[in-house]
């Protein structure tokens, strides 16, 4: 199951433009979906993304991001009546913030994937580590 359907882009796109891209193919607007969705998961791997993308978690600035890389792997098709520049500016934003969680300097409310109980691995990707004090030698 898709995190978010073509009903769910109407906030980004209107449904007639989208209709006027697709030329009314659902099978288009799929394909996009699947598109967007395969990109943001590459960069969400220490998340639990078969719940993000099993379509029940209803995080808005999760939608957001997929829905902003979605309309832009839609809107490539053509483009009556759509500011390209507008889409291509929120698709880079969309980068940008997934590779901030990607590198960790961010960290958004998403659901960490869970730790496996045979194991002692951190499926979330968290490394601890430290050293031990410093020490100053005095002669």
């Amino acid at each position: 199951m898709a995190a978010i359907t073509k009903a769910d882009l109407k906030t980004h796109i209107y449904a007639e433009i989208t209709d006027v891209i697709t030329r009314s193919d659902d099978t288009i607007v799929d394909a996009a979906i699947a598109a967007g969705e395969g990109e943001v998961k590459s960069y969400l791997n220490r998340f639990d993304t078969a719940t993000m993308f099993g379509g029940t978690y209803t995080n808005q600035y999760f939608k957001n991001i997929v829905k902003d890389v979605v309309c832009w792997h839609l809107i490539k098709l053509a483009n009556p009546n759509i500011n390209l520049e507008l889409f291509r500016t929120a698709y880079e934003d969309a980068k940008k913030i997934l590779r901030e969680i990607l590198k960790g300097d961010t960290s958004p409310d998403f659901p960490l994937k869970p730790d496996d109980p045979n194991t002692d691995i951190d499926e979330a990707g968290h490394i601890e580590y430290g050293s031990n004090i410093k020490r100053n030698n005095h002669y």
